[in-house]
């Protein structure tokens, strides 16, 4: 069983292994403290990476009938379950929500998908880039009368996907408590984006956002929320949107605040766009945040994440822990009862196999005949 402390601990849950957003939730629950087991697949396979942190490993061959027996006599003490496949995938398997309750009805089936269960493109094929070009996210980033800008696979795969799975399957294990049943959870993560769009939806029917790129308050259209170059090629961010804070940075900017004009004078923006940029343009990106350090002005460096792991900011706080190879972000969120990690150990693709099937309670004979029959792979 795992060892990590967390509010989570003693909950066991089943990973089938996919990538992306799935991963990352197994990541999270063993993060807090959650006994987290991947069910990988043979065959070539990515190697673990800091997703794999804190999880057991074990390969079963599910096209194998006793692969899935075994599967099964896992899921019966297990609490969560989570698969990213396409609808129906597991169900022809035998391993979907009506086969797992039959022997754990208490589970808890975690499903991750783009277009969700249900609705005509549920059995396409996507990518984060394509479910959040379906919400408008895609279509409100990155300069007027130039293409969108993809904004990583962070606002769809792990914000509308991943963070939504989590919420469900917590909010099912709180309700679990009082009913005593299981639940399915479908995330689909253009319905998690489209939630994520809800400050756009409000400020939109307020009359304060419009459907054009760069036309609104946190877009970059307005000159005191966007990046600037410095003297070196880099760059800082400036997001000084309240009064206070925008006094702030223009006290420290050698400009004429006369010929600036107002801040919400959006007549002089296009004009305060080229002032900002020339006088950012003046120093490198170090000189400017040991300018505007431990001030309010809202500006700050932009880092990449090498740098970003290493600056005072995240350092003191071990935001990101060095370990091996790899950098790990820090547990979050932080609660006051899980002490924060030093190191990491990464699941070993099968290594698990021998204390997981024990757990499930199958006889020492019994793994090794699951094993000399191909359905367990050891490696």
């Amino acid at each position: 069983m795992s060892t990590r402390k967390g509010p989570l601990n003693g909950v066991k849950v089943i990973e089938l292994a996919g990538i992306g957003p799935g991963p990352y939730t197994g990541q999270l629950l063993a993060d807090m403290g959650a006994d987290v087991i991947v069910v990988d697949r043979p065959g070539p396979a990515l190697p673990k990476a800091v997703d794999g942190r804190g999880k057991r490993s074990i390969m079963l061959d599910l096209k194998k009938p006793e692969a899935v027996e075994a599967l099964l006599k896992m899921v019966a003490s297990a609490d969560v379950l989570i698969e990213g496949l396409r609808p129906g995938v597991t169900e022809r398997m035998g391993v979907g929500p009506e086969a797992c309750h039959a022997v754990n009805p208490k589970l808890i089936y975690g499903r991750m998908t783009g277009w969700g269960q249900t609705g005509p493109w549920s059995q396409m094929a996507g990518h984060d880039i394509n479910y959040i070009s379906m919400t408008g996210v895609l279509n409100a980033i990155g300069k007027a009368g130039q293409p969108p800008v993809p904004p990583l696979n962070m606002v769809g795969d792990f914000g509308g996907g991943t963070m939504f799975l989590v919420t469900g399957i917590l909010a099912a294990v709180v309700e679990r408590a009082t009913t005593g049943k299981g639940n399915i959870v479908d995330a689909a993560i253009i319905d998690g984006t489209h939630s994520l769009m809800s400050f756009v939806h409000g400020m939109a029917g307020l009359g304060q956002w419009r459907t054009d790129r760069e036309a609104n308050l946190l877009d970059g259209a307005a000159p005191f929320y966007r990046c600037y170059g410095t003297s070196d090629g880099k760059f800082v961010a400036v997001g000084c949107i309240e009064p206070q804070f925008f006094a702030a940075m223009m006290e420290r900017l050698p400009i004429d605040k006369e010929a600036y004009g107002g801040q919400h004078d959006q007549s002089k923006w296009a004009q305060q766009h080229k002032m900002l940029e020339e006088v950012f343009a003046s120093k490198t990106r170090d000189e400017w945040e040991a300018i505007f350090a431990l001030t309010d002005a809202c500006v700050t460096p932009v880092l990449d994440y090498v740098e970003a792991a290493s600056h005072p900011a995240n350092a003191e706080r071990k935001a990101v822990v060095k370990d091996g190879k790899w950098l790990h972000p820090q547990i979050a969120p932080r609660l006051s009862s899980q002490t924060q990690a030093d190191s990491f150990t990464i699941a070993s693709r099968g290594g698990d196999y021998a204390a997981v099937l024990g757990e499930a309670g199958l006889a020492a004979s019994d793994i090794e005949t699951l094993v000399s029959g191909g359905s367990v792979v050891t490696g």
